[in-house]
């Protein structure tokens, strides 16, 4: 199953290790990422493979979320196919 993960918020050290740690705690590989910061403000897209991995998406949007809550970011991750139906033009 393939996820993109989306995360937002003020630039602050350590936000890609934050984020990565928990995917890579987690046995899912990711497949493409990118970022950029505009004016203080980080924004991140990232791809990743989860099908080696035994956590349940339910379970990793949740450490996900709660790693954003800590570090002041807002992460969503979400699977590929309903990311790609959201953002059809």
């Amino acid at each position: 199953m393939k996820l993109v993960v989306t995360v937002v918020g003020r630039d602050r050290v350590g936000i890609i290790a934050a984020v990565t740690k928990i995917l890579a705690d987690n046995n899912v590989n990711i497949l493409s990422i990118n970022q950029n910061i505009m004016d203080g403000f980080f924004n991140m897209i990232l791809l990743a493979e989860a099908s080696e991995s035994t956590i349940k998406l339910v379970d990793l949007q949740k450490a996900l979320h709660e790693q954003g809550e800590e570090i002041g970011v807002q992460i969503k991750t979400q699977h590929q196919d309903i990311f790609d139906v959201m953002h059809k033009i």
